[in-house]
């Protein structure tokens, strides 16, 4: 990976923030993917990117692994991995352009859906099958597409009215999960090759770096302050993928 000095400087700084979002500020995930996106070519920076936050997710799950609530993962695990799967076959048949528009677009819808359900759904509501199925397969696709499954998830958690540690928790070892399920498609797709995981293994101390401020972060952001950012920086998210 050739890069100028001010280039590896800011994806430097990108690899903190993927540290920094696994294990406290989930939206700022985000902002490395699009750090990324600006110094790579899209398709290129999403199988690049996967292995990095493999890497923050490994530490998010070992810290916050016995905080995880399975009930709801469960009930993700079938529909995401299927849109994973219809990911990885339109990855070929959209431009960079169309693919941000598209996950922005899903971002921001999902973004005022759960203001409006957290105004009038009850509790047996926010559980349903059918947001369940929803978010899954929305997360699976963009996930593939953008590496842009943390503003889904987010919502999910959200509605369901997880206690701070809980969601982390839970968001860990889902993504942990997933991530680790999409390495195979994305070599098929050669966006994680030979030349990608080198420039990987110079970045991997900063993601570790971030990881471990991220816990220390974490620990002193108030529940409400903390649902407040990871629903407003996931907004603030979908615009940037939409302009």
């Amino acid at each position: 990976m050739t890069l100028e000095t001010w280039q590896w400087v800011i994806v430097v700084l990108a690899a903190l923030f993927i540290g920094v979002s696994k294990t406290a500020i989930g939206g700022l995930g985000m902002v490395s993917v699009a750090i990324f996106a600006n110094v790579l070519p899209a398709r290129e920076a999403s199988g690049f990117v996967l292995p990095l936050l493999i890497c923050a997710d490994l530490v998010a799950a070992r810290s916050y692994r016995q905080h995880t609530q399975w009930k709801h993962l469960l009930r993700l695990f079938p529909w995401t991995a299927g849109g994973v799967i219809v990911g990885w076959m339109c990855m070929g048949m959209i431009n960079d352009r169309e693919a941000s528009l598209l996950v922005g677009g899903i971002v921001l819808a999902m973004v005022v859906l759960h203001l409006w359900r957290s105004r009038r759904t009850t509790d047996e509501e926010e559980r349903s099958f059918g947001f369940a199925a929803t978010i899954g397969v929305l997360a699976g696709f963009t996930t593939l597409i953008a590496n842009a499954a943390g503003p889904l998830m987010a919502i999910y958690l959200l509605a369901m009215r997880l206690p701070k540690m809980q969601y982390m928790g839970t968001a860990a070892v889902f993504f942990l999960i997933i991530n680790s399920f999409k390495v195979p498609f994305m070599m098929n797709l050669d966006l994680i090759n030979r030349q990608s995981v080198t420039g990987n293994l110079i970045l991997v101390p900063a993601v570790f770096v971030g990881a471990f401020v991220g816990r220390r972060i974490l620990t002193k952001i108030d529940q409400k302050l903390f649902e407040s950012l990871a629903l407003w920086l996931s907004a603030l998210a979908g615009l940037k993928l939409l302009f």
